[in-house]
């Protein structure tokens, strides 16, 4: 069974690749609900159950919107974000500027007409009710996502940076052909095929092109929105999620540290995951200038690559260093 999205010349050239905060987080709390677990995120997973078994969050709105068994949930939940530069505050305002029938409808195709209480209690108050959900995901990301961020945004940076090139060097077909297995692109159709649906699905395009997004913390399926209020969203799994949680953890191969020492090769362990200067000084408690030393070396000996992502720059271990982390 597929589900096709027909995009012509200018939905393409207005389709954008975008980095949303408040993604992550409604994913985190859909994935701490046992939906679709993605395995490369059980150490997060095991981190987020022990922070909240010592102090619970109270989200009386959203956990029903997330944990009701239902196959779907509220598109509101998670716009589509500006840019690559939203901030969680970006992304709840734009949650909140969600008009009160676009609310009810949400709710209604995904609850049915009959709605459960505590659903009726938003679809009564839409407004109201968009602002305490707003104030609550804002806890969540605080207390979930604020603390593994930088490591989370290098990990989506890079495969921005990734698909982007993908996107110059091959348009559309390129881009699509590596995105995910599940998706494919033909005569100017993006199509997305899932062996469980038993029947074609349509979707309604929102408007101008898609929107792009790498998660971190989500299934390991491609989510794309059936009917939207803002810009279709394509969320897809970002590359390098499986040694986000590692990377660093693992005793370096006896080979490299005979090579490399033991600091550079640690360094290059850890940056399975892209990182920065500043995200690598601060896991290892040292200056900048002092891991900027060790990475000139890593780079000279072709183990690990550059690569500039808006004002960040990324250090990832390339193939090479893969190889001698592995002998």
């Amino acid at each position: 069974m597929t589900l096709s999205i027909d995009l012509g010349v200018g939905e393409l050239a207005a389709t954008r690749f975008a980095i949303s905060p408040l993604s992550e987080t409604v994913s985190g709390l859909q994935q701490l609900a046992g939906r679709q677990r993605q395995t490369g995120n059980l150490p997060w997973l095991r981190w987020a159950a022990d922070e909240l078994a010592a102090a619970p969050l109270d989200l009386p709105r959203t956990w029903p919107l997330i944990a009701n068994g239902r196959a779907s949930w509220p598109e509101f939940l998670v716009p589509a974000p500006m840019g690559t530069e939203s901030s969680i505050t970006d992304d709840l305002e734009a949650l909140q500027r969600t008009s009160a029938e676009q609310v009810r409808a949400s709710l209604r195709r995904v609850f049915g007409h009959t709605l459960p209480e505590s659903i009726a209690a938003l679809a009564a108050r839409p407004i109201a009710g968009l602002g305490a959900i707003a104030a609550e995901l804002l806890a969540a990301h605080d207390r979930l996502i604020a603390p593994h961020w930088p490591r989370i945004r290098a990990v989506l940076d890079a495969d921005v940076s990734y698909r982007a090139r993908h996107l110059v060097t091959g348009g559309a077909e390129k881009l699509f052909a590596d995105l995910h297995s599940d998706l494919h692109w033909r005569d100017s159709r993006l199509i997305l095929r899932r062996t469980r649906w038993q029947s074609e699905r349509p979707v309604t395009l929102g408007p101008g092109g898609l929107v792009l997004i790498p998660v971190v913390l989500g299934t390991p399926d491609v989510l794309i929105k059936m009917r939207t209020s803002t810009q279709t969203t394509v969320r897809y799994p970002a590359r390098g999620i499986g040694a986000l949680w590692t990377a660093g953890k693992q005793a370096p191969a006896g080979s490299a540290v005979r090579l490399l020492g033991r600091v550079r090769t640690e360094l290059l362990e850890t940056l399975r995951s892209p990182a920065t200067t500043a995200d690598l000084a601060r896991m290892f408690g040292v200056t900048p200038s002092a891991v900027s030393q060790h990475l000139r070396v890593l780079r000279d000996s072709g183990l690990i690559a550059r690569e500039r992502s808006g004002r960040n720059v990324l250090y990832v271990t390339t193939a090479l260093g893969i190889r001698l982390l592995s002998d």
